[in-house]
């Protein structure tokens, strides 16, 4: 295997099991460069009105300065634990994707969910757990990038005794990048 080519657990879309396979150098075409965020709250990342017109009128660029969004708890029907989400970027049309860092306490994750069109993790600080409904519990350290195929059901969050931070990165289609469903458990969370 090349050294930027990187391989994904195997996740199960009904009775399809699928292996992803990324490179860098896809991954950052396919992302613009840039790394996502993870509710599904409308307004979380919104365009900043600071953006500033070139000489043509147009505007060609926009800032995102740190510290120019607020954090915000993760709501309690989508996470268990303590989750802080800071939103990075929500490209308007005709682009459609979003991006955030969300920060998981010891014990916390997401409930299970889907995206319509996939979702991009990238683990930076931390240790984490992953899982595709009716697969193993996968590890996840800084520098794993996870995907997540369209419409396939799974969770994430830290470990039991290790925070964990990534930028999650996913697309709108038709109004939406997730769909939420129930919490996982105490017992799916120990495997």
């Amino acid at each position: 295997m090349d050294r930027t080519e990187a391989s994904f657990p195997r996740c199960q879309s009904g009775a399809t099991e699928t292996l992803h396979r990324v490179t860098r150098r896809s991954l950052l075409a396919g992302t613009g460069g840039l790394a996502m965020a993870a509710t599904a709250r409308p307004g979380l990342a919104e365009t900043s009105a600071g953006n500033r017109p070139t000489a043509g009128g147009t505007a060609t660029m926009d800032i995102k300065r740190n510290g120019s969004r607020p954090s915000g708890k993760g709501p309690e029907a989508y996470f268990t634990g303590t989750v802080r989400v800071d939103p990075m970027f929500q490209a308007g049309d005709p682009a459609r994707v979003s991006g955030g860092q969300v920060t998981f306490e010891p014990g916390a994750r997401t409930a299970w969910h889907t995206h319509p069109l996939g979702q991009t993790l990238i683990v930076t600080s931390g240790l984490g757990w992953v899982q595709c409904e009716g697969g193993p519990i996968e590890e996840i350290r800084p520098g794993d990038v996870v995907w997540f195929p369209p419409g396939v059901k799974h969770w994430h969050g830290a470990t039991a005794t290790t925070a964990m931070t990534h930028i999650a990165v996913t697309e709108w289609l038709d109004g939406k990048n997730v769909d939420w469903m129930e919490k996982v458990s105490d017992a799916q969370y120990r495997g």
